[in-house]
């Protein structure tokens, strides 16, 4: 990966970890403005990783649950 897409990969776990913290779970976008102010780049490269990142969440918590759900079934 580029430094780009590293340091908005970094900010973007960084930024999760604080979204579970203070319980705002639209924070990202507060970030990535305060980003954009300075570098559109870096800002347009933790979008994608914070997208990506909160994607594989919600589908791993799915996962999750199937899981559960048929294991009680049983």
């Amino acid at each position: 990966m580029s430094i780009v897409e590293d340091l908005g990969d970094a900010l973007a776990k960084t930024t999760l970890e604080a979204m579970d913290h203070i319980d705002d779970d639209r924070f990202f976008d507060k970030v990535a403005q305060v980003v954009g102010a300075s570098s559109p780049t870096l800002q347009e490269a933790f979008m994608t990783a914070i997208r990506v990142r909160l994607a594989d969440r919600r589908a791993r918590e799915f996962v999750s649950k199937a899981v559960a759900s048929a294991k009680a079934a049983e």
